[in-house]
């Protein structure tokens, strides 16, 4: 079928599908459905991270642009899905609801050993513009103990070639975040 342009609103009663067709096969595969009103809100997860204990939890991308409350009393080991190309543009975002606690940590650990890179742009809350910091090499960001409530962390995939991947770290914490 050729391109068809309107002039005017377009309706269904049924929903809209954009598809691939395969060159080879003729397979049909639907990309997207749009069948009910858009829903511009972020996911906020109000579970995953905030149960007052111990959690490792590794993130799917379909988990992406999801906001995760983190509450600190226990050690929270957060994975980055694994290697694939598809990961490049995945974010979450996170927040410290509860402070993290004495002698506890909340990491987030990239794929694969030491292939993988956060890009870090650290800021210390509450701090100056000198207590601006970066790190580029490591692939583990730890929130510290005594971290507080209101501490943010937004992670975006920015290259993953399924061999190795950068993600692009923004912290604000107090106190001030490593990456190793």
């Amino acid at each position: 079928m050729a391109n068809t342009t309107y002039n005017g609103p377009v309706r269904s009663e049924n929903g809209f599908k954009t598809i691939t067709k395969n060159a080879t096969t003729g397979a049909i595969t639907v990309e997207a459905t749009y069948d009910t009103r858009p829903n511009f809100r972020i996911t906020v997860d109000n579970t995953t991270f905030n149960t007052g204990g111990a959690v490792t939890d590794t993130l799917t991308i379909d988990q992406s642009g999801t906001l995760f409350n983190v509450d600190g009393t226990g050690d929270i080991v957060v994975n980055m899905p694994a290697l694939a190309t598809a990961n490049v543009g995945t974010t979450y975002e996170f927040l410290v609801t509860t402070a993290v606690g004495s002698g506890k940590t909340v990491i987030f650990v990239l794929p694969g050993s030491a292939v993988s890179n956060f890009y870090g742009a650290i800021s210390l809350m509450g701090g100056t513009a000198a207590n601006q910091a970066t790190d580029v090499a490591g692939d583990t960001l730890t929130l510290v103990n005594s971290t507080i409530i209101n501490s943010r962390v937004t992670l975006t995939c920015v290259a993953d070639d399924a061999t190795n991947s950068t993600w692009k770290a923004e912290v604000l914490s107090s106190p001030i975040s490593t990456i190793a």
